[in-house]
């Protein structure tokens, strides 16, 4: 049956952590430590966090502020009162206003292309409750049909839960869907939970072994979609 709807996790497909941000923080504590490290560590820190065990004892938020330790440890930082005082000015922002505030170049183009190929665009995002208005914010909440924020929803992935709803706020079906996600064992493993196919975005083809469809980018996302392999 031919594609209908794709459904897309914010943070790692859509929005990521505003690294100059975070790097001015924590020079204002005393840390240096470039934008570009900090970028080059987070695809190495989620492939570490992506594990069943961790994704089943944590819950989203839990998991967001362990992702940034995993991420200074990989860009060579030691936790230290300095770090800790950074972080919590960082959760503060992030709280009031969503500290994923990059999009990446392709983004627009590739949502713009997905919906030129006559798709329902649904963002399905684990988040704390600002993302409707972050997303209207920068711009991204035109260029889709539908924002669900776990927070408001009441219920987070990989629960299937959240897909049902999903699909009921989006009228889709779930034989024409695809969800596009980065966490295996959040987004693969909900999404096939509620009889929907999934993709998982592997920047640097991190998860070889993964038993699912792997898109390195939105940009080969599209390409796989307008050649019909998910039709």
């Amino acid at each position: 049956m031919p594609l209908e709807t794709v459904f897309l996790d914010a943070g790692g497909v859509l929005l990521f952590p505003d690294w100059t941000r975070v790097s001015d923080t924590l020079a204002r504590h005393g840390v240096e430590v470039a934008p570009e490290t900090l970028a080059r560590a987070e695809p190495i820190a989620r492939r570490q966090l992506d594990d069943q065990q961790v994704i089943g004892a944590t819950n989203d938020a839990g998991r967001g502020w362990l992702f940034f330790d995993l991420i200074l440890e990989k860009a060579g930082i030691d936790r230290s009162p300095a770090t800790a005082a950074a972080l919590a000015e960082l959760h503060a922002y992030h709280c009031a206003d969503n500290l994923w505030q990059f999009v990446p170049d392709e983004v627009r183009p590739a949502l713009a292309a997905l919906r030129r190929h006559g798709l329902r665009l649904t963002v399905v995002s684990n988040a704390n409750g600002t993302l409707c208005a972050h997303m209207a914010r920068i711009g991204l909440d035109a260029l889709v049909d539908c924002v669900l924020d776990s927070c408001d929803q009441k219920v987070e992935k990989p629960d299937p839960r959240f897909f049902e709803i999903a699909l009921e706020r989006s009228r889709a079906r779930r034989e024409t869907t695809i969800h596009v996600g980065d966490f295996y064992n959040v987004d693969v493993i909900g999404a096939r939970r509620a009889g929907i196919r999934a993709v998982l975005v592997d920047q640097m083809n991190l998860r070889p072994e993964a038993d699912c469809v792997r898109v390195r980018s939105l940009d080969e996302l599209v390409t796989r979609v307008q050649a019909g392999e998910f039709d």
